[in-house]
Formats: structure tokens, C-alpha cells, sequence
């Protein structure tokens, strides 16, 4: 007993420890990544600083405009790669004709002397039109030739005749080029940072974060008791998180390694499509993870089986070398261990379980737990290397595309498009008009807090506005009191904007300041420190921060007046285009479908819960004003539950597409298999997809008191509404019947899924393919429990959404559907 309590106390200690020096290291990586990318961004603007300051008399004289080099590197350098810096350089190139060679000709056809402040607010407006109209063009050519606009038309007006109409527009361009020559020549020093290179550390440090997943996984499935299951996947969780970040860094870069390939030599083609090889190797781990949580209990039933426990843990140390000798690179890489010894692992598994009885109800966590063992076990080691090296020689042979700058003309602009341009080009016309009118000398800052800032889109206007200007308004005060500080040194003060850069920097990825608060609050500071020739500096700052506030002002009154419909509002109505989605994947559900429209529709899905996403995070972060708070909560519960539900269907057409491939592998039709399975299907797909349509149209109701006053109005109102009793039968069923009744559904699947297996022999399957089709049509009929229980999640969160926003109304879903669909019809 004392040796066994023992052991247990080494364990824990050296779990512990493990836990420390995990945390030292994040906390290493974090300060590593913080303080490269702040060295990186200080080192441009000593570049530009040095230029503009300290450069040749005649270089000073072109680069009039060093608060837009400064503004070029912040867009270019901040937490980029050289593939990123280089693309942005590509985008500044773009931008710039669109910006300067239209300034050049309209200053040479109106002249300087008749730039009056109405003239140039309307040439501002029209040109910002023009540039952000096409879609295709990338943000930052936008933003830089809305930025090199401002300050054309503002420094043209206000100097008049005084400026030669041509050299004007050359100088800003000539500023331009500088901030990004020093982006590049910064993401060159001391050593490149490729995204190449970033790519595959991340690959690697992914492969490893899955090998501890599968451990722990394997770990908890074979826990004795539930307290062991719930603290090993405790542990799990935390890794989840952080593979799921690793995977979107990945995702990001994957553009900027396309921009980079003349410079990467040594980079592997493989590489190029990593996100997607890594992707496919998180979508088995979070089945997994759905499988464990779905456990009533352990120790599970299976794991008491010591022979397929055994082959379990064999599994594991077969995925987890797999991992290791893979090199980051994902699924397609090849094994050193032969293949023999891979094909005896998966057969002896496959094996066993065609031994093993078919799963009960109870089982199926079990089995889909072995299903998505399985699976990923294939997509390590049954990939085809020579498929997926000439798929990623094909994809790396590809020209890079510039859809970006060359692409989009003649572009189609469609309603929406042309909504986004026409606020964008008002809003800058409208900030360059009262700044001028304000101050004539310094209106160029209100249309540069609108051009830099744009979002060209929906954003949360509030938020982004309020953190543009709390980062002016530090990054001022600080760039005021560094001149004081430094006021006997003032060649030396720029250096003062190192440890603000490396502040600034953490707070980048915090909710307090964000992205947006960030920049401005850099870019606050740079323009003072980096300023020469504007007069004191506290006087030049309060003129700044209120031309700032008179661009934000005028942009957060265009987005109300051209875009009035509340973000909250837009959410519930994604909320509805969401469970619309869902119901429509659900009734693809069957054997031998396209699978390729299938995959289409869950991409759509896919799509729609990711927009739902974003207007959720938009709402959150609106003012309510008088208007019904947004309710955070149940929305992210709701989007919680479709997500997972999106990851089910996933599964489901993973394991038919299997079934279905392993039956024509042995000659069986698909009819053999779809008169045992086919009406237990279309009854599952019947009662899900219908509910799930009545939710979807409850959640377009508006308030139960204007409902109740359309019933009022004499609407037609057949079907008995005063019983409840909706005109559809299968509506509602999902949530109105008991549990036994939905689960004589399941029964009923499983009990024609036995009688598939036991007609083996008919059907002449082997040990290995009777093992598979246990392992499919158990991962189905798991995905269609889950299926159901997650769309009561959705009813019992629907119910409490209708009640938020009509608390004095007693809230009976059956009823309100009802009284929805008679006004319907």
C-alpha cells in the first residue's frame, strides 16, 4: 500500500513538473515571438527615421511625408514574415498607382490654386470610390492609396500655388517607397523571417502536440474510474487549444510561403499544403475528444476486453511514431517502419473487433472512439506519397497569383459591394471636409485616421473607434513627453520608441487594446518622435488627437446612417440561415449519395457558422443604446452546439463514404445495403431536419407581441394553433416525444446494422473488412444519437433566446410554430 501511494506521489511530482516547464517554455516562445517581432518593427522605423532625419539634404527635401513611411511600415513589418512583407510591397506598389497617378493627373487638370476645400472633399470622395469599389484589390493597396489621397488633395489645398502640382504626388510616392524598403530590409536583418521556415516549426510542434492528444486520449479511454478520465482529459483540453492555434498560424502563412518561393530554395513543395494535411489530422483527434466526453462512465466496456486493449495500445505507439518520423509535413510523409509491420497493427485490430459483439447504445461512445483511432491511423500511414508529391510539386510549379493587384477589372460590384465603397469614400470625404475647416494646416490627420483605419467591411464600429483612440491618444502623450524628456538630446530620442514598441507589441494580441489600438498607439508616437519642422510638441499633439477625433467621428456617423441594421439583429438572422444549413446537410444523410455535393453543402455549413461568428463578436462589442442587450451567452452556447454538429456531419460522411467504398471493394451493391438501413435513416432524417426547420423559423420571429398582434389581424389560421398541433406531423416530433420513443430510432438502426454484420458470409467479407463495417456503421449510429441530442441542446437554447427577449411572455415553442406557420400559409 505505501509502495502503491508512492508511486502515485512520483507521479503526480513529476506530472507537476512537467506542467513548470511546460509553462516556462510558452512563456519563452511568447517573449521570443513578442520581442523579434518588436526588434523588427523598431529596426524599420530607425530606418525611415534615419532617412527622413538624418538623410541627405536633397533625399529630405523628396520624402516631405515621413508620417506615411511610418504608417507603410507598421501595415508591412507588424508580426509579418518576408513572404507577408513582400506581398505588402507588391500591394504599396498597386496602391500607389492607384493613388498617384490619379492625384498627378486631377492637380494637373484642376491646378493647385483651385483646390478649394468643396473641390478637393469631392475629389477625395469620388477617387476613394474608385479604389475601394473592387473587391479583388487586397486591404492594404486600398489603405495605402486612401492614405496617399488624404494627403495629396489636404497638403495640395492648403498650399496652393506653392506646390508644384506634379512633384507633390512624387514625394508622397517617394515616402511610400521608403517605409517599404525598410519593411523588407528589416524582415531581412539580421536574418530573414520565412514564413517557410515558420511553417515547418509549426508542423513539428503540431505533430508533437498531437502525439501527447492520442496518449492522453488512449489514456483516458483506458482510465479505471472517472475521476482518472476527467483529469487526464483535463490536460487533454489544454492541448486541444493549443493545437487548434498552431493549426490557424499555419492557415495564415500558407499564403506568404507562395510569395516567398524564389527566396526558399530549400523549401519542400510539401510544405505548401500543410494546412490541409494537418487539418486532416485534427478532425480524427476531435473525435476523439467528442467520443471520451460522451462516455457515461468508466471504465468503458470495451477497454475490459484485455486483447483489444492491447492491440489499442499498439495502435497508439504505431499513430505516435507515425507522428514523430512524419517531420511535420502530415499524413503524406512515409513511415520508415516497413510497411508490413503498419498493415499487421491495423489487420490484428480490425480483426479483433469483428470478434467482438455489435455495439449496444451504450457501446457506441466506444466504438466511435476505435473509429477515429482508426481513421487517423489511416491518414498517417494509408495515404499515397507519390498522390501527394505530385499534387504539391503541381500546386508549387503554380504561378503565384496576384488576383490581389492585377485581377477584379472590368469587376461586377454588386449592391453590397457598392454599399461598403459608397461608406468608405463618404466617410473620407466627410473627415477631410471638417478637418480641413478645423485646421486647414493639419485636416490630412482626420483623413488618415479614416484611410489607415478602414475596415471595407462589417466591423464592431464602436470598438474599433474607441481603441483607435485611446492608442492615438497614449501613443500622443507618450511621443509629447519622450520630447521632454529628451529635449537636450534630441538626436538620440527616436530610441526611446523601443521599449513602447515592445509594450505596444504585448498588447497587440490582448481584448483591452486589440490589433487596432495597437497601431495607432505606435504610430501615435512615431509621428511625434519621428516629426521634424510641426512646431512644439503639445501643440501639435492636441491639434492631432482632434483631427483624429473628427475622422472618427465621421466614420462611426456614416456607419449608422448607411448600414443602420444592428449587428445583434444580423446575427439572429445568420442564426436562422445556420440551423437552415444544418437541417439541409441532415437530409443528405444516406448511403451511396454524391458525396461530393455532400462535402459541398458541409463546406457551405462551414461557411455560415463562421460568418455567424463574426457578427456575434460584432454584437458583443456594440453599445446597446435602448435597445435589448445582446445575449452572449446563449448565442455562444448556440454556436457551440452547430459547431459540433458540423464536426458529426463530418463524421457521418466520412463513415458512409467508407461503408460505401469497403462494399464495392467486396462487389456488394449499394441497394443490399440500403434495404437494411435505408428506412431507419429516412426516419432519423425526418424528425431532425423537421425540427431543427421549425427553430429555424422561430428565430426569425421578431417579439411574440407582434406575432400575437398578426394572429389578431384576421391572418389565416388553419391548423389548430389553440391545441398546439402543428399542420406538419413530423414537426416538432424530436421534441415533444420521450426518450424511449427517440431512442427506438437508434435500437431500430443498430439492430438492422447487427443483421448486416451477421450476413457476412452472404455478403463474403473477411475478418478485416467485417472488423471495418463494424467500425462505420457504429461511428453512424453514434453521430445520430449525438445528432439528436445536440438539436434538443438547440431547442432548450432557442427557448431561452425567445424568453430573453420576451420575458413577460410565457414561451411555448410547439405553440409559437404554429401561430408561424398559419401566417405562413
Amino acid at each position: 500500500m505505501e509502495a502503491t501511494t508512492s508511486e502515485r506521489e512520483r507521479k503526480r511530482e513529476s506530472k507537476h513538473h512537467e506542467s513548470v516547464v511546460d509553462s516556462k517554455v510558452r512563456t519563452r516562445a511568447m517573449w521570443r515571438s513578442r520581442l523579434g517581432a518588436a526588434l523588427r518593427t523598431t529596426l524599420a522605423c530607425t530606418i525611415v527615421g534615419c532617412i527622413t532625419l538624418y538623410g541627405p539634404v536633397a533625399i529630405q527635401r523628396m520624402l516631405s511625408f515621413p508620417a506615411l513611411s511610418y504608417v507603410v511600415v507598421i501595415a508591412l513589418v507588424t508580426e509579418a514574415t518576408l513572404g507577408d512583407t513582400v506581398r505588402g510591397c507588391w500591394n504599396a506598389l498597386y496602391g500607389t498607382i492607384q493613388g498617384v497617378v490619379p492625384g498627378m493627373l486631377s492637380l494637373w487638370l484642376i491646378g493647385p490654386a483651385r483646390l478649394s476645400i468643396a473641390t478637393a472633399t469631392l475629389v477625395v470622395t469620388a477617387t476613394a470610390l474608385v479604389v475601394v469599389a473592387p473587391q479583388s484589390t487586397h486591404v492594404i493597396a486600398k489603405k495605402i492609396a486612401l492614405a496617399q489621397i488624404v494627403l495629396i488633395y489636404t497638403f495640395s489645398s492648403f498650399n496652393g500655388v506653392h506646390k508644384a502640382e506634379v512633384l507633390h504626388p512624387v514625394h508622397v510616392a517617394a515616402s511610400t517607397a521608403v517605409g517599404a524598403f525598410a519593411s523588407v530590409l528589416a524582415l531581412l536583418l539580421p536574418y530573414p523571417r520565412l514564413a517557410s521556415y515558420e511553417v515547418r516549426k509549426k508542423c513539428r510542434q503540431f505533430n508533437k502536440n498531437a502525439s501527447e492528444r492520442v496518449k492522453l486520449f488512449v489514456q483516458a479511454f483506458c482510465a479505471e474510474n472517472n475521476a482518472t478520465a476527467n483529469a487526464t482529459m483535463s490536460r487533454a483540453n489544454s492541448l486541444t487549444k493549443k493545437g487548434t492555434k498552431i493549426l490557424q498560424t499555419v492557415k495564415l502563412m500558407q499564403e506568404s510561403m507562395q510569395w516567398e518561393r524564389p527566396l526558399s530554395i530549400f523549401t519542400k513543395p510539401r510544405y505548401l499544403n500543410s494546412s490541409d494535411r494537418l487539418q486532416a489530422l485534427e478532425l480524427p483527434l476531435k473525435g476523439m475528444e467528442i467520443a471520451l466526453t460522451s462516455c457515461p462512465s468508466f471504465p468503458v466496456g470495451v477497454a475490459g476486453d484485455e486483447n483489444l486493449k492491447t492491440l489499442l495500445l499498439g495502435l497508439e505507439e504505431h499513430i505516435t511514431r507515425a507522428l514523430s518520423q512524419a517531420k511535420g509535413i502530415g499524413p503524406s510523409e512515409s513511415l520508415t517502419e516497413s510497411e508490413t509491420t503498419k498493415g499487421d497493427v491495423s489487420d490484428k485490430f480490425l480483426q479483433t473487433l469483428q470478434s467482438a459483439t455489435f455495439p449496444s447504445g451504450n457501446d457506441l461512445p466506444s466504438f466511435f472512439f476505435l473509429f477515429c483511432m482508426k481513421l487517423m491511423d489511416g491518414r498517417l500511414t494509408a495515404d499515397h506519397p507519390q498522390e501527394s508529391k505530385g499534387a504539391a510539386e503541381k500546386m508549387s510549379s503554380a504561378p503565384v497569383k496576384k488576383k490581389s493587384i492585377l485581377g477584379g477589372w472590368p469587376v461586377k460590384i454588386n449592391s453590397e459591394r457598392f454599399i461598403v465603397a459608397l461608406k468608405c469614400s463618404l466617410s473620407l470625404g466627410l473627415a477631410v471636409l471638417f478637418g480641413m475647416i478645423y485646421s486647414k494646416q493639419f485636416s490630412c490627420w482626420s483623413g488618415l485616421a479614416v484611410a489607415v483605419g478602414m475596415a471595407f467591411g462589417r466591423e464592431a464600429t464602436f470598438k474599433s473607434a474607441n481603441l483607435k483612440a485611446q492608442g492615438t491618444v497614449l501613443g500622443t502623450i507618450y511621443g509629447v513627453l519622450s520630447c521632454f524628456v529628451f529635449q537636450r538630446l534630441s538626436n538620440i530620442r527616436f530610441l526611446s520608441l523601443l521599449p513602447w514598441i515592445i509594450f505596444t507589441s504585448f498588447l497587440r494580441l490582448s481584448r483591452m487594446f486589440g490589433q487596432a489600438g495597437s497601431a495607432s498607439a505606435i504610430i501615435g508616437s512615431l509621428i511625434i518622435l519621428g516629426r521634424k519642422n510641426y512646431g512644439p510638441a503639445s501643440e501639435f499633439a492636441i491639434m492631432r488627437i482632434s483631427e483624429t477625433f473628427i475622422g472618427l467621428a465621421c466614420s462611426i456617423s456614416v456607419e449608422l446612417l448607411l448600414q443602420p441594421t444592428r449587428a445583434s439583429t444580423l446575427a439572429k438572422i445568420q442564426l436562422s440561415n445556420s440551423l437552415r444549413a444544418i437541417s439541409e446537410c441532415i437530409e443528405l444523410i444516406t448511403l451511396c449519395s454524391s458525396i461530393e455535393e455532400v462535402k459541398e453543402k458541409e463546406k457551405k455549413l462551414r461557411g455560415v457558422l463562421r460568418e455567424l461568428g463574426n457578427f456575434m463578436g460584432e454584437a458583443e462589442a456594440e453599445p446597446n443604446f435602448w435597445f435589448l442587450p445582446f445575449h452572449t451567452a446563449c448565442y455562444n452556447k448556440l454556436l457551440g452546439t452547430l459547431s459540433k454538429m458540423a464536426d458529426l456531419l463530418l463524421f457521418v460522411t466520412q463513415a458512409m463514404e467508407s461503408l460505401t467504398q469497403d462494399s464495392q471493394r467486396v462487389g456488394i451493391a449499394c441497394t443490399d445495403l440500403k434495404k437494411y438501413l435505408d428506412g431507419d435513416l429516412d426516419q432519423f432524417k425526418n424528425m431532425v431536419s423537421s425540427s431543427i426547420r421549425c427553430l429555424e423559423k422561430i428565430t426569425l420571429i421578431k417579439s411574440l407581441a407582434k406575432l400575437e398582434k398578426a394572429m389578431n389581424s384576421g391572418a389565416n389560421t388553419d391548423g389548430d394553433v389553440e391545441l398546439g398541433k402543428a399542420p406538419n406531423a413530423n414537426a416538432f416530433k424530436l421534441f415533444t416525444a420521450d426518450e424511449e420513443e427517440i431512442g427506438k430510432t437508434i435500437s431500430s438502426f443498430l439492430q438492422h446494422s447487427r443483421e448486416v454484420v451477421d450476413n457476412s458470409e452472404a455478403f463474403e467479407w473477411d475478418e478485416k473488412m467485417k472488423g471495418q463495417i463494424i467500425l462505420n456503421l457504429s461511428a453512424i449510429g453514434f453521430c445520430m444519437d449525438a445528432l439528436i441530442k445536440q438539436s434538443k441542446e438547440i431547442q432548450k437554447s432557442v427557448r431561452e433566446l425567445v424568453q430573453w427577449e420576451n420575458p413577460s411572455s410565457q414561451v411555448n415553442l410547439c405553440e409559437i410554430y404554429c401561430k408561424v406557420n398559419a401566417l405562413c400559409t
